[in-house]
């Protein structure tokens, strides 16, 4: 069960582990983009990371 203390200790391994990155997109394109990402089976993240991941083993 989710429950406060859940979400303590998810925020904690977040503010820990994890990098934040905020992204501006134009009005509906998120919806877009998010449902290419799950025709990929991948979430929208996922999908992100992996292009630019991509990019920049294919430009070193």
């Amino acid at each position: 069960m989710y429950d406060e203390k859940a979400k303590e200790r998810t925020m904690k391994y977040m503010k820990e582990k994890r990098d934040k990155l905020t992204l501006n997109f134009p009005l509906g394109a998120k919806e877009r983009y998010r449902s290419y990402a799950e025709s990929k089976g991948k979430s929208l993240t996922a999908l992100i990371v992996e292009l630019i991941e991509a990019d920049m083993e294919k430009n070193k």
